[in-house]
């Protein structure tokens, strides 16, 4: 596939706009476990969910640089709206692996469909005519109370015979209404993700619908000639979710300085400000460089490899920063009227997702890029 168009869609400033907004309804969003509808309906029209769709079905086949800075645009205000806008936009590129007829379902009626995605397999589906007979329950999907639709994976049989081999996998292309949602996230931070479980039982599949995760996995997309589409899924590492914690380690360090006046000013917080600001400027680089390596589409081993230690390594800098801003900030920053506490809470609660621990995948494959393949 060609290096992606370096087209400007606009998404940058009208994420500007959408984090002035976020960031009035953030606290109440923090409380209720919920983004405010008209959050919803800013992150929709600002054209989220619709950059990595193709121009043909009204998308805008954005890059991978321009949606990281629009995220970390909105990450300043309020994690979650990030997290749901960076998800959005993340699993309709996902969604691209279907068929052309899924295409054509997906996004026939506008390039708009908001799309939760449930990454890790949490069901069965076996052959059921031309399609799939689907049961399942997959916890954490992000977004599901104002998704339109959502992608799930399971297993389908198959699979070498007598082999000790994983089953093979597929993702299905979900309506939202034929979904039951159980509202089991209460985290202590990302509390306005919504995400919560989602189950299915014996729900019927048609086959363009539905796609082989291997695909998705080795960024083969046979019906689509949209250029993100075709990007190794581990090229793209932790960069969906590490993007919503640099933005909020940011609007972090904005919070705790605000709250730095008279008596709260002295040497050692001015100490402890400064060196959040770098591990945060640091990260910002290594997301930045993330996207940069995607849109230039250097698939080498060594560089994904290093952007999923870059993933990584972001998150570990962010909850160092935020740590340090909330010791420089005092009782004072801790008021459940203050943004430090709950961007603090997002911050680390959010770096705790597995797709940025360095056990996940960095470890294995950036230390095999320093030292060789382990017994080579």
């Amino acid at each position: 596939m060609p290096a992606e168009t370096q087209l400007d869609t606009g998404l940058v400033p009208a994420a500007e706009k959408v984090r002035i907004l976020a960031a009035e309804h953030a606290a109440e969003a923090d409380r209720t476990g919920t983004l405010s509808p008209d959050v919803i309906d800013a992150l929709r029209a600002a054209g989220f969910a619709r950059h990595f769709v193709a121009r043909s079905w009204g998308g805008t086949e954005g890059t991978f640089a321009e949606l990281t800075r629009a995220v970390l645009t909105l990450g300043e205000a309020c994690a979650a709206t990030a997290w749901c806008a960076s998800l959005s936009a993340y699993s309709a590129r996902f969604t691209g692996h279907l068929p052309a007829p899924g295409h054509q379902e997906v996004w026939g009626t506008g390039p708009d469909p908001v799309i939760a995605t449930a990454l890790m397999p949490g069901g069965r589906a076996v052959p059921d005519g031309d399609g799939w007979r689907l049961t399942g329950r997959w916890a954490y999907v992000s977004g599901i109370d104002f998704a339109d639709r959502v992608l799930v994976c399971a297993t389908v049989p198959g699979g070498p015979d007598g082999g000790d081999g994983p089953p093979p996998m597929r993702f299905f292309a979900l309506p939202r209404a034929v979904c039951t949602v159980e509202r089991t996230w209460d985290n202590v931070g990302m509390r306005a993700t919504g995400s919560h479980t989602v189950s299915v039982d014996g729900v019927a599949v048609p086959g363009h619908l539905s796609f082989d995760r291997a695909d998705m996995l080795a960024g083969r997309s046979p019906d689509s000639d949209v250029a993100a589409h075709h990007v190794p899924f581990q090229a793209v590492g932790g960069l969906t979710f590490i993007a919503p914690v640099v933005g909020a380690a940011a609007g972090a360090l904005a919070a705790s300085a605000a709250t730095m006046s008279g008596r709260r000013r002295n040497p050692t917080n001015e100490l402890l400000l400064v060196r959040a600001s770098g591990r945060i400027d640091a990260a910002r680089h290594l997301v930045e460089e993330n996207a940069e390596v995607l849109d230039e589409r250097r698939f080498t081993p060594e560089h994904m490899a290093r952007n999923e230690r870059n993933a990584t390594f972001a998150a570990e800098l962010c909850t160092d920063a935020v740590g340090l801003l909330v010791r420089a900030a005092g009782t004072g920053g801790l008021g459940e009227s203050s943004p430090l506490q709950r961007l603090w809470r997002d911050v680390t609660s959010a770096a705790g997702h597995i797709a940025l621990q360095y056990d996940t995948a960095a470890r294995k494959n950036y230390s095999a890029v320093l030292l060789g393949a382990a017994g080579a």
